[in-house]
């Protein structure tokens, strides 16, 4: 079982400001879970290779070809300001 100044320094570790009630409430949650995942070490896993995922994973890409990209022009359509081909963004100086 979990108890309550197990539960607040978690809270202080993670920077949250819990309430008497959400304190109480995690006191139950956490040593629900903690008990649940103390039950996994009665499993019998003689023989099972360790795996980072249960199925097996691959990666599915796309062919990687070469194409035409995008028209300058047709890319700075939509901007709000543009200079000289360019996008024109407000200088981080100038926001603060």
């Amino acid at each position: 079982m979990i108890e309550r100044e197990q539960v607040l320094h978690v809270a202080r570790l993670s920077r949250l400001k819990l309430s008497e009630e959400e304190v109480a409430a995690l006191e139950h949650e956490l040593s629900s879970i903690l008990d649940h995942v103390d039950r996994l070490t009665e499993i019998d896993v003689e023989g099972v290779e360790p795996t980072s995922h249960v199925v097996p994973l691959e990666n599915v890409l796309r062919d990687d070809l070469p194409r035409p990209s995008l028209d300058r022009d047709r890319a700075l359509e939509g901007a709000p300001d543009p200079h000289d081909g360019a996008f024109r963004v407000p200088s981080p100086q100038a926001e603060a």
